[in-house]
């Protein structure tokens, strides 16, 4: 198929009015008003929107079988440098098969083609599958991987998750969790120009931290290591203005193996804190998880501890082996592969242990980045890779 005829088809169109529409998290709502009108347009007409502001579109069929749920966040980061890029990231701009812009890859362009393939799954089958097909366009991914999903599995529980984000079109069975921890130090307030009559919150956490990278980190044959990396660190008071800091915290990133527990997790640092708050009396530390709270576009907050759990499955279970055959004989070349970011998989299998795979167009490494793009005939054969796997589990039962 040439460029020119797919720029015009239908999954392009919807991909570039939604990057049209800066669906910044907690401001999806355009998004999900622009996916409204597609689904009615296309004869999709059981939608809900929860409390959060998700976009669920429902399509039944006519007698008993699986719930496949697919789900596609519609939430992007900010552009911080709008200078930065080479054209408008909120345009749609197609040049030399690709098309830019913020959400191309992470991830409007899976949710385009997610849509597509479902709505003509419906008109294809008219309703005569075994089973219900759930088109889930989830808010404030970004900012909570899993914890708006929460809302989605538990009210229509469903039997398969089929992850969104980029694979390259490979199957992915697995990823990463991520916890934000927080390192805290606690000194006492002095003038600078009479430091000795305080206790210096800042290098008492900075030598705590020399500390924190000495400690061993698990890996998994499969997955790699867990990695406990600083990504930033504040003091109180700030600006100073000649005051001896009394508080200091600092983050840090940890990526989770499948089965790590919160408590597992944060036990070597407990630890660790104990034992430099015995050596030293001036020393006090204490170690949590970092909370997040957000309001969402409908008004309702979300918020959840910054712990979203790892997750794999055996890449020769027969969900997993059902879908690489089908997707196989439709010609789509998938491999077994693995997510090294966070996903909402993190609740759907992580939490709640509902089988799921990661299949979606472009790769990871353009997420979030300045020129943003992805491929047009990637995007196409999206749309294909999902229509096989509505196939594979609705209608081959």
């Amino acid at each position: 198929m040439s460029y020119c005829k797919i720029n015009n088809l239908p999954v392009v169109q919807l991909c570039k009015d939604l990057i049209r529409v800066p669906s910044i998290s907690g401001s999806e709502h355009e998004a999900v008003e622009i996916l409204k009108r597609y689904y009615q347009s296309n004869g999709v007409n059981e939608l809900h929107v929860d409390q959060y502001g998700s976009l669920i579109a429902v399509i039944r069929g006519d007698r008993p079988g699986p719930t496949i749920l697919f789900d596609g966040h519609i939430d992007v980061v900010p552009v911080t440098n709008l200078s930065a890029w080479s054209t408008d990231p909120f345009f749609g701009h197609i040049a030399d098969g690709r098309l830019y812009g913020r959400g191309t890859s992470d991830m409007k362009g899976a949710v385009s083609a997610m849509s597509i393939a479902a709505s003509s799954f419906a008109e294809a089958t008219d309703g005569h599958f075994a089973g219900t097909l759930i088109m889930a366009s989830v808010v404030q991914e970004e900012r909570f991987e899993g914890v708006a999903a929460r809302a989605i599995s538990s009210t229509f529980e469903p039997d398969l998750v089929i992850i969104g984000e980029a694979t390259d079109l490979n199957l992915n069975v697995g990823q990463r969790g991520r916890a934000e921890i927080q390192l805290e130090s606690f000194g006492i307030p002095a003038h600078s120009a009479n430091p000795e009559k305080g206790w210096n919150a800042v290098y008492a956490l900075c030598e705590l931290i020399e500390s924190v990278r000495g400690l061993p980190i698990p890996e998994h044959p499969i997955l790699g290591r867990g990695i406990l990396e600083l990504t930033d660190i504040m003091s109180s008071p700030y600006p100073g203005a000649s005051v001896v800091p009394e508080y200091c915290f600092a983050t840090f990133d940890r990526r989770l193996l499948p089965g790590e527990t919160k408590e597992q997790v944060l036990q070597p640092l407990r630890q660790l804190i104990q034992s430099k708050m015995e050596k030293d009396d001036n020393n006090r530390f204490a170690v949590k998880l970092a909370t997040g709270r957000e309001t969402c576009y409908t008004g309702a907050i979300i918020e959840s501890e910054r712990f979203f759990p790892g997750w794999l499955f055996d890449e020769n279970e027969a969900f997993v082996q059902r879908a690489l055959a089908k997707l196989h004989e439709d010609g789509i070349n998938s491999d077994i592969s693995y997510y090294n970011f966070c996903t909402n998989g993190s609740h759907y299998a992580g939490e709640a242990n509902i089988a799921t795979l990661g299949l979606g167009p472009s790769i990871e490494s353009l997420a979030h980045t300045v020129d943003e793009y992805i491929e047009l005939e990637e995007l196409q054969r999206a749309v294909l890779a999902y229509t096989a796997i509505m196939e594979a589990f609705l209608l081959e039962n």
